[in-house]
């Protein structure tokens, strides 16, 4: 029998339009395998409002309002209740706040059914910047030094400035749990500081000030699986071709915005070791199923772990795809066996014993 399997995506996070695309090809290739799923494409919109489709994309007219449900035999059901189904997997392919932090997840857990990716905590550390830049340091992998400052509580400016003339201009600020360069800015004169700081606390109640590498290559690993099981992909390269850094505006607006290249040009033993460090990252979080390690190299050929993304984006386009294509590795069979591995994880935890 088919699983009945949800696509989630959209969800009440500035990152709702990446969502959509992402889960726009995730549908399309796990809706041709008609043997393995039914595939039920749900919107949620950015109020938190769920949607069943007929095809996956942005909100139309003719979407059918529904409502997950703790009910025997059923797990979503329409809101006039003439429609219901039996989830047997989420696949979220959800991205930012509300969607990637631990709290879908979550609530996920609380509907008590398999889901593709992170669990809570692993989910939860990830978007945080700074909590994972420690678990990195910890773990021994190479970080640029930080700051942070938190939106309500006053900071002293000028020991930050003395930090930030200290480490050497530029620095980047950035919200601390935000994906998609939103919110970012470099900053090239100390006048510019804390105007990046009051912008970037628009977007998240804590913000990351780190110390800069000028005009440096971004490098990215992709990660599948659970545990001693993890995988890396090929290192690949990122370059912009507006503006100074891989901001939004270059990821998603400009046409021609940035460049990939994958595999990246760097020393075969570099890229060894990034991989190595990206699982070293990711089982130190305990992570699952799938994520993105992000890297920064400066111009002699030395790199520092920048972030972990544990829903990364999943469209054709998308890093996460190539990268393991770069490998040989076939797109479609990836996300069949991150369902999988929910199912295994499901079945592991229902194992447990829950009293004594």
């Amino acid at each position: 029998m088919p699983l009945n399997l949800v696509i989630l995506y959209g969800g009440k996070s500035t990152e709702h339009e990446v969502s959509v695309h992402s889960a726009q090809e995730v549908c399309r290739l796990l809706s041709a395998q008609t043997d393995k799923y039914h595939v039920y494409p749900v919107f949620i919109d950015k109020k938190g409002r769920w949607f069943l489709q007929e095809k996956c994309g942005p909100k139309t007219e003719q979407d059918l309002p529904i409502t997950p449900v703790l009910r025997e035999g059923r797990t979503l059901q329409s809101l006039d209740d003439s429609w219901h189904i039996k989830v047997d997997v989420f696949f979220p392919v959800l991205h930012g706040t509300n969607c990637e932090d631990g709290t879908m997840q979550g609530f996920l857990e609380t509907l008590d059914v398999p889901y593709v990716g992170c669990q809570v905590l692993a989910s939860a550390m990830g978007m945080d910047k700074e909590i994972t830049k420690l678990v990195a340091k910890n773990a021994g992998v190479p970080v640029l030094a930080h700051q942070v400052v938190y939106r309500g509580e006053p900071y002293d400016k000028k020991m930050l400035e003395d930090w930030v003339c200290l480490q050497g201009l530029p620095v980047f600020v950035k919200p601390a749990r935000l994906g998609s360069s939103v919110g970012v800015r470099k900053v090239k004169k100390i006048e510019e500081l804390h105007d990046a700081i009051s912008f970037a606390l628009q977007y998240d109640t804590i913000v990351m000030i780190e110390k800069g590498i000028d005009h440096a290559r971004e490098i990215f690993c992709a990660l599948y699986g659970t545990g001693a099981d993890v995988k890396s992909s090929a290192c690949g390269e990122l370059r912009t071709m507006v503006g100074e850094f891989f901001d939004y505006n270059a990821k998603y607006l400009v046409t021609g915005g940035c460049e990939t290249k994958v595999p990246a040009d760097i020393p075969p033993q570099t890229a060894t070791q990034m991989r190595q460090d990206s699982e070293i990252v990711f089982r130190a979080l305990r992570g699952s199923g799938l994520a993105r390690a992000d890297f920064l190299m400066d111009a002699n050929g030395n790199y520092y772990f920048s972030e972990i993304n544990t829903l990364p984006g999943m469209s054709e386009t998308s890093l996460y795809p190539q990268l393991f294509k770069a490998c040989g590795e076939d797109y479609g069979e990836i996300l069949n066996g991150l369902i999988e591995q929910a199912l295994a994880s499901y079945t592991q935890k229902k194992e447990l014993v829950l009293e004594h």
